[in-house]
């Protein structure tokens, strides 16, 4: 899974949802023009609800308006702001979603949410130091936060402090057990370090956890290929790239911090005749055109 982006909060969406609804707006207001500061608000958490649920469904382009304006209609709400500055992240409008989330914590500063989509921010841009500070707030304010950690861990992993990004990853398993990315994540430096078995015991773990998690899925298959167990490798792989193709791009895997003997490894395993048919019949498959039902 893509792991440098802390997507908008679940939470913090079920949040907006709960907020009061907004009145259907008067077409006409009859004598003078009066603004009532309150209905404003409303409408504009009404419009919050609305990106929200947008952005849960990916649409990020038509949300991103939608929660410029409830900012201004609910200026004082740092929910909204947090949204904005989630909804900026993903359109990597950086300065915009830095003032957004800075805005957001003039609010609350003990929303630890912001924090940790302020380490988004950073971490997207390479500020990975940066990052570690936010996450490490963050997690003052939210300690036992298994993304939290994680992010965390992912920022150490960036800076090359190893033992610690682990030591970060194994306490966002303690925190949830079936958080199978933080498993991942070890497997990738294991497997960097030289440890292959240490990995591949990892990746097991992580799919027993999520059977269609195609990222451990494909690490695994690789690894295992590449030690010699052949049949079951391509087995695996062609599931893992059944799941979920993008796993066939070495620039993705690359942005989901696999490194370069891994790297090394699978870009081998996709030049394989048995794989590369099973990608092109995924391709195949998906461009097809729908067939209308016989009458």
């Amino acid at each position: 899974m893509p792991k440098h982006v802390r997507l908008i909060s679940f939470l913090m969406i079920c949040s907006l949802w709960s907020m009061p609804k907004a009145a259907n707006a008067q077409a006409l207001i009859p004598h003078t023009l009066q603004l009532d500061a309150t209905k404003l608000e409303k409408q504009g958490l009404s419009l919050a609800q609305e990106a929200a649920q947008l952005a849960q469904f990916q649409q990020v382009e038509l949300a991103l308006p939608r929660a410029r304006l409830a900012s201004q209609l609910a200026p004082g709400n740092d929910k909204v702001w947090l949204l904005l500055g989630g909804l900026q992240i993903q359109t990597k409008e950086f300065d915009g979603a830095i003032a957004s989330l800075k805005k957001a914590q003039s609010i609350n500063p003990k929303n630890g949410d912001i924090l940790f989509a302020l380490g988004s921010a950073n971490f997207q841009q390479k500020n990975y130091q940066a990052a570690v500070v936010n996450y490490q707030d963050g997690l003052k304010l939210k300690p036992n936060d298994p993304e939290g950690l994680f992010d965390l861990g992912n920022a150490y992993f960036m800076l090359g402090r190893l033992p610690d990004a682990i030591a970060q990853y194994n306490k966002a398993v303690s925190q949830d057990k079936k958080f199978w990315p933080a498993l991942n994540n070890i497997g990738l430096i294991n497997y960097e370090q030289g440890n292959i078995p240490e990995a591949i015991k990892r990746w097991q773990s992580a799919i027993a956890l999520d059977k269609k998690a195609a990222e451990p899925l494909l690490a695994l298959a690789v690894a295992l290929y590449t030690k010699g167990d052949s049949q079951q490798g391509l087995t695996l792989g062609e599931a893992a790239l059944r799941i979920d193709s993008r796993y066939a791009n070495l620039n993705f895997l690359k942005e989901n911090l696999w490194g370069d003997r891994l790297l090394s490894d699978t870009k081998k395993f996709l030049e394989l005749p048995r794989i590369q048919s099973a990608l092109q019949q995924r391709e195949n498959s998906s461009s097809a055109p729908e067939q209308l039902p016989t009458q």
